[in-house]
């Protein structure tokens, strides 16, 4: 039987996992915590030899003795990236036969071979060599012999490797395993990339040394003084009876000032033995860790020899402590709110082999974006990610690199997590991912895993887990009943779901594991989740999903880079683009998805009073007060800053409110049309620098109530009707009306075109992922292929002006629902077009639509547009509270694609009017009568989008496409969550609304002057 389909070889001669440390020969290089000044630390990252093979067993014995051309291969790095095979994801699709624990005979092989050098001062230690992630299985070989096998592809796997290494070069082969029986633990929802892809090293340490350690800080019950007990492994690697002293040294953060030290003398160690000791320290009212402020101590621990020190292993501490009281849990003793994300490791070109400058943009960009929690979904991530944490203040879910989610495909889900036989399979993975990870204060949560049913094996995890650390609680999602957890968790559950569940009695708290699932435009709905976690007791916040998408750059025959998805790579069967639904792009742009949750999760709310002369300003953080933070007031008219000035003293403790008198004299008060409030860092942190907005609010206090001073003079208009269309001149102006088709076929004005063709009423915008479910509804019901038939089609000249008047029946092929829709056009002599439109649904309509609005086709010129409403990124009725309102400008050029998919995008909602202008500042006006409405610009029109699956296929063409909408449906979650609130759904209903267009220069007034007129 091979060793990888072995249910019971899940290793050969792997040591026993324990805490990432580095040990030092000083303490100076201690102190640097860079593993890389240690004269006893290699690390063989670098370019491999490499052979790629398909079937494992070609293997022969030439790969150890051979010199014939071997390929490269970069490592850290995923073969599949780097010409071996191809990328293949898949959400909960098993690529392979369900067959456990067998593999396909087709198994994919990488051999990876190089050298490395050992000198003297190495081979009177032991040599460990350690491999951080190797997915998904491999045998080791030192000198051509065989040392060991492991598997678990987000652990580490480390060998004792003393006896087979020699003075001088030495040569290291890895032979892992595309597939393993370790695989059908692995069906997350990712890519399936195999290879060596993160770091590989060696560590030479003393014949007696520090194998272990564990750090517990435990406060007291008011949790102000600390006990902190560490427990240290020694190894005895000799063959005698050793003795050695321990000195624990507690050094403030800056490892200047010593808090308390230790010593411990004269401990026995047996021969080939190790032995524990436990050595406490009582601290007296230390700085706590909190994901608010991650105050963070350095501990040093000694190994005294006869003579000197030999070792110095220096460790992070955070004193804080993690507990469940009255169905809340607590850091601290208070109650916390999870404001988080799940994270995937990802990386556009190098996939889960993420560099670590990526990890700490990622958590640069998580704090600064008000996220305080993380979601290592759904396995163990590198071990510097924690490091990070720990120093940027962030809580984690540890989760164990374990999802059987294929299994659900075949009814039974829980097929092998109930199987005895995999028992140790799944204790292994809990077990090393707590022993690597357990002195990170900022882990506050165990995850057994993700999406594998429930049985006897996690029964099993979960006891052990409890045995082993009880300073921390356990999660797993699909714990039903609740009978292992210390925390109640669901996925995607709506707003009302999860009133129900608070709603019934319950002594644990709740979270959301996952929820507002952010693939494509989207997630919609963020508030009213916000609302009810800060309304009722229980519910302490979660965890969106998900942070980035997972797109791999890649490029087309043509060259054309863009980013991939499942089935890109002929890969069968995959979950095509599921796997970009994160709320930044592969390559990490902000996505207004984030710009939103960072507005919905700020720290500081605030609240205008009636007669908008104080603002309530609340602190949410759950420990700090505001004395970090600047607050500023700014009154802007027409889109002008007039007046602003900082509020002073402005120190509110957690969870309290404050009343701030806003000190505008009655000018100031009068003329500010917008009033902002937002609050900055004071001074440069670890992640932001001064200035960073950490939280704002914009009020709409006034409108203009500037006198309109444009005078309406008398000029000539007339038309010409034909069969076909009715044209209008006036002066300055020429319009033609195409009767058959209800459209504008132009408008020019001071003989620029202004409008190409357009203005027909639809009720169709692009899908968008979250449409993924409700699209087959619409177009079940042809909503996409609606007609319009003309019953009448009047025009008369009245008072100087030149009145249209359309009734018309919108409605799709063999459906008997649809609109009857009356349109009213007039048209001034100034060259003022009022459309008017009236629709009343007739028949059995669809439950929602995706719109009720219009389409204009505009020359390429028209390519500047400014607006008043909301801003500056793109917006919907379900995802509008971080674009501020205000007065915002744009062109065409700043209106691309942001999505992989490509979809609808760019939609500005709650606006009061927008003016579209050319270069010379010629154009035109649009408001819509006692409404506010929502508009998009853009390079491609619907169809266009509809019919391209990546952004590199969507090609500017001749024409801009403005839509103005009365209505849109909301964008919801529906991808992988709930559909669109009722509040944001857009049922078919009668409508009036009335759209105002009008042609005019910037260089004779400003487009606020315009609407006044107007």
């Amino acid at each position: 039987m091979k060793d990888y389909e072995n249910l019971d070889i899940l290793s050969i001669n792997r040591q026993e996992p324990r805490a990432t440390i580095f040990s030092y020969e000083d303490r100076e290089r201690a102190l640097t915590y860079e593993r890389g000044t240690s004269k006893f630390f290699s690390l063989l990252n670098g370019v491999w030899d490499f052979k790629y093979l398909l079937y494992p067993n070609e293997i022969n014995e030439d790969i150890f003795n051979n010199d014939e051309e071997w390929d490269k291969i970069e490592v850290p790095g995923h073969w599949q990236l780097q010409g071996y095979g191809n990328p293949h994801y898949t959400d909960l699709i098993y690529p392979f036969p369900i067959d456990p624990p067998n593999v396909p005979s087709k198994n994919p092989t990488g051999i990876y071979r190089r050298n490395f050098y050992i000198n003297k001062d190495w081979l009177d230690r032991q040599i460990i060599i350690h491999f951080a992630g190797v997915d998904s299985a491999f045998h080791l070989y030192i000198n051509g012999k065989m040392v060991g096998y492991s598997q678990g592809s987000r652990m580490p796997s480390e060998f004792d490797i003393t006896t087979y290494i020699n003075q001088g070069t030495n040569q290291i082969t890895v032979v892992v395993y595309k597939f393993s029986d370790g695989s059908y633990l692995e069906d997350q929802d990712m890519w399936w990339l195999s290879g060596i892809f993160r770091d590989v090293y060696l560590v030479a340490k003393p014949m007696i040394h520090i194998d272990d350690v564990e750090v517990i800080t435990d406060l007291d019950d008011e949790y102000k003084d600390a006990d902190l007990k560490v427990n240290i492994k020694l190894n005895n690697n000799t063959h005698k009876v050793e003795k050695r002293s321990i000195t624990l040294q507690l050094l403030d953060e800056y490892e200047s000032n010593e808090i308390e030290s230790k010593t411990v003398e004269d401990i026995l160690i047996n021969p080939n033995a190790s032995i524990r000791n436990n050595i406490e320290l009582s601290i007296s009212n230390p700085k706590k860790w909190t994901a608010e402020s991650p105050n963070l101590y350095n501990l040093l621990i000694m190994l005294h020899g006869a003579n000197d020190i030999q070792e110095f292993v220096p460790l992070k501490v955070g004193f804080r402590k993690v507990e469940v009281v009255d169905g809340n849990f607590l850091v601290n003793g208070r109650v916390v709110m999870l404001r988080g994300v799940n994270r995937h490791e990802h990386h556009e070109l190098m996939g889960r082999a993420l560099p670590y400058d990526y990890m700490v943009k990622d958590i640069m960009m998580m704090k600064q974006h008000n996220i305080n929690a993380v979601r290592t979904s759904h396995y163990p991530n590198d071990p510097r990610f924690y490091d990070l944490c720990d120093k940027f203040g962030l809580y984690v879910m540890d989760e164990a690199d374990l999802e059987c989610h294929g299994f659900e495909t075949i009814g039974d889900i829980s097929m092998i997590s109930k199987d005895p036989k995999w028992k140790e399979a799944y204790l292994d993975r809990i077990r090393r991912m707590v022993e690597r990870d357990k002195n990170h204060p900022s882990i506050i949560f165990w995850s057994l895993g993700n999406e594998s049913g429930f049985g006897d094996n996690f029964r099993a995890m979960a006891e052990w887990c409890k045995k082993r650390d009880k300073t921390r609680l356990i999660h797993y999602e699909e714990d039903f009943e609740s009978e292992v957890v210390d925390v109640d968790s669901t996925m995607y559950s709506s707003v009302e779901k999860m009133i129900e569940y608070v709603n019934k009695k319950t002594d644990k708290p709740r979270i959301l594991c996952e929820y507002a699932h952010a693939m494509g435009n989207g997630p919609g709905g963020l508030k009213e989740y916000q609302d009810i976690f800060y309304k009722y007791k229980n519910l302490q916040g979660g965890f969106v999903w998900e942070w980035i998408d997972h797109g791999l750059l890649t490029e087309n025959s043509e060259g054309e880079k863009f980013h991939a998805y499942g089935g890109d790579f002929g890969d069968i069967p995959n979950n095509s683009n599921f796997c970009c639904d994160g709320l930044i792009r592969p390559d990490r742009t902000i996505g207004s998805g984030l710009l939103e949750y960072k507005k919905v999760i700020q720290p500081i709310h605030f609240e205008l009073n009636e007669d908008k002369s104080i603002v309530t300003i609340t602190n949410l953080y759950d420990f700090i007060d505001t004395s970090h933070l600047e607050f500023f007031i700014t009154c802007r008219q027409k889109g002008n800053v007039i007046f602003s000035y900082t509020l002073e003293d402005i120190i509110i403790p957690s969870k309290e409110s404050k009343n701030v008198e806003l000190q505008l004299d009655e000018f100031i008060k009068d003329h500010t049309e917008y009033l902002t409030i937002e609050c900055n860092l004071k001074n440069n942190t670890s992640w932001g620098d001064k200035g960073h907005i950490v939280a704002c609010e914009t009020w709409k206090i006034n409108n203009d109530t500037t006198n309109n001073l444009l005078t309406n003079i008398s000029t000539p208009i007339n038309y010409e009707e034909t069969n076909n269309n009715i044209i209008i001149k006036g002066t300055n102006f020429n319009m033609s009306f195409c009767k058959n088709r209800l459209i504008i076929e132009h408008l020019t004005y001071e003989g620029k075109e202004l409008i190409n063709l357009g203005g027909q009423f639809n009720l169709w915008r692009s899908i968008i992922d979250n449409d993924m479910y409700i699209v087959k509804k619409w177009k079940e019901e042809y909503v996409h292929l609606v007609q319009n038939r003309i019953d009448d089609v009047t025009v008369i000249e009245k008072n100087n002006n030149i009145e249209i008047n359309v009734k018309s029946y919108l409605a799709p092929p063999n459906r008997n629902w649809g609109f009857t829709l009356n349109y009213r056009y007039l048209i001034s002599a100034d060259g003022k077009i009022k459309i008017k439109i009236n629709g009343i649904p007739k028949g059995k309509v669809p439950e929602s639509l995706p719109k009720l609005g219009m389409e204009y086709r505009l020359p390429l010129c028209m390519k500047n547009f400014q607006w008043e409403g909301r801003g500056k990124h793109e917006s919907y009725r379900d995802k509008k509270l971080a674009a501020s309102l205000g007065t915002y400008e744009s062109d065409i050029d700043e209106c691309v694609m942001p999505y992989v998919y490509p979809q609808d995008y760019g939609n500005h909602t709650d606006t009061q009017w927008v003016n579209i202008y050319d270069e010379r500042g010629m154009g035109f006006l649009v408001k819509m009568e006692d409404n506010k409405f929502d508009f998009s610009m853009k390079p491609y029109s619907k169809e266009e989008i509809d019919k391209c699956n990546h952004r590199n296929e969507l090609k500017k063409g001749d024409y801009i496409y403005l839509d103005i909408d009365y209505e849109q449906n909301g964008l919801g979650s529906n991808s992988c969550g709930p559909k669109p609130a009722e509040q944001y759904t857009l049922k078919p209903h009668e409508f009036n609304f009335e759209v105002v267009i009008y042609p005019f220069s910037r260089n004779s007034y400003s487009p606020f002057t315009a609407m006044r007129y107007l």
